[in-house]
């Protein structure tokens, strides 16, 4: 009978901490977000490299909320150390009223020790150095026009942080919000991390699938606010760039922007780092390593823990909806202005300039850059505008970037 009611207590317990009495609805609406976002990574390819890891992030923290139970430290006294069998020598104390408690740390979820590289703006960063590795900066180089296109592409940005603040956000939460608009996931992460920690989850979804949608949500805004003569445009051949001139690149962009917007430098600084091994030609082994190996590792830990901070009890409210609709907008309207941007140039330089290439000032490299290929070929299947459109997506890189420092600056 003893046996019996052991093992009845025993399946009991295992009940009662299974997920079926620890789990919530908003838990089990999550689950379903994140299995719709793995179907998207998976079946449709909308980004697999970051939609994969930060889905199933979402999927474990909603299955197990305690993989992301932060470390803690309790108190105990000696009494208790001792009902508890734990030893009191080698433990930190504090005495409170005349009583010595000795401090007993307690692990945290495995996701939780992962995130503090987000939580402490170590990920970011690191993306960029893989990010100039992996970047041509030729054709901004060869057309410096483009640069205005970047530039266009993160009014967005602005004016969306400006909505915010007038739905009621703090202007440091407006901020977090608004760099949505870059559709550059690492940015809105290092941005949110310093200035509105408690809207990151939201946040990097809505900016990792807003990258991930790129090829949906740009064309319609790309054909709407241009002409079939216009979409036609063939542009004439980029002029050959000299080694020396890529070379030279990265470090005066990186003195420039460390000295007039310090806080931008953290990303910059290692976006040119990664470009200077890259042009360089003399650490090749580095500049693989810092392309493939690391970017590879530093990307399933950013997007596994960034899925992990969308707990259905944080991720459901309405903040997170308006977050959602804003960036969205921000994403919207940065894609229109580089569009809008690249038909002034269109009429100014007598019709050479494709006003496709100036969706591609959002900094998703190379995604936007792809669509504006993409799409210019629908109207004209001879027309190659990838390497054009790669000027403005780059500038668009920077931009963003140059966009966070400024906000970090103003609201920071």
């Amino acid at each position: 009978m003893e046996i019996l009611q052991g093992f009845v207590d025993a399946v009991v317990g295992i009940f009662n901490s299974s997920g079926l009495t620890t789990l919530n609805w908003q838990n089990y609406v999550m689950i379903g977000v994140s299995i719709v976002l793995l179907y998207l990574a998976i079946k449709k390819q909308y980004e697999p490299l970051l939609l994969l890891p930060i889905a199933f992030g979402m999927l474990l923290v909603n299955l197990y909320p305690s993989i992301m139970a932060p470390q803690s430290t309790e108190l105990l006294t000696e009494a208790q150390c001792a009902a508890r069998d734990i030893a009191t020598s080698g433990h930190a104390t504090q005495v409170i009223d005349g009583v010595t408690y000795y401090e007993n740390p307690t692990y945290g979820g495995l996701l939780w020790y992962l995130y503090q590289g987000v939580k402490l703006g170590i990920y970011p960063p690191l993306i960029f150095l893989g990010i100039g590795c992996m970047t041509d900066f030729g054709p901004l180089i060869s057309n410096p026009k483009s640069l205005i296109l970047g530039a266009a592409a993160q009014i967005g940005i602005f004016v969306t942080f400006t909505g915010a603040i007038f739905l009621g956000f703090t202007a440091a939460e407006a901020g977090a919000i608004g760099i949505i608009g870059g559709a550059d996931g690492p940015t809105a992460i290092f941005v949110t991390t310093k200035l509105a920690p408690h809207l990151l989850g939201s946040i990097a979804i809505a900016a990792y699938s807003y990258m991930a949608l790129v090829p949906i949500i740009q064309p319609p805004i790309m054909k709407a606010l241009t002409t079939k003569k216009e979409r036609a445009v063939v542009m004439e051949q980029l002029r050959p760039v000299s080694k020396l001139e890529k070379i030279m690149f990265p470090v005066i962009v990186v003195i420039i922007i460390a000295i007039f917007l310090p806080d931008a430098a953290p990303l910059v600084g290692m976006l040119m780092l990664g470009n200077l091994f890259k042009e360089s030609g003399v650490v090749e082994r580095i500049n693989k390593t810092a392309q493939n190996e690391l970017m590879n590792i530093i990307t399933i830990f950013l997007g596994t823990t960034v899925g992990a901070t969308a707990s259905g009890q944080t991720f459901l409210t309405f903040d997170t909806i308006k977050i959602i609709v804003l960036g969205l907008i921000a994403f919207c309207m940065g894609t229109a202005f580089g569009v809008l941007f690249g038909k002034i140039m269109y009429v100014a330089t007598g019709g050479k300039v494709n006003p496709l290439i100036g969706s591609a000032g959002v900094s998703a490299v190379p995604m936007a850059a792809r669509v504006s290929q993409k799409v210019g070929q629908q109207e004209n299947p001879g027309n190659f505008l990838l390497m054009h459109a790669m000027g403005p997506n780059v500038a668009g890189v920077i931009g963003s970037a140059v966009a966070a420092g400024v906000l970090l600056n103003v609201v920071g």
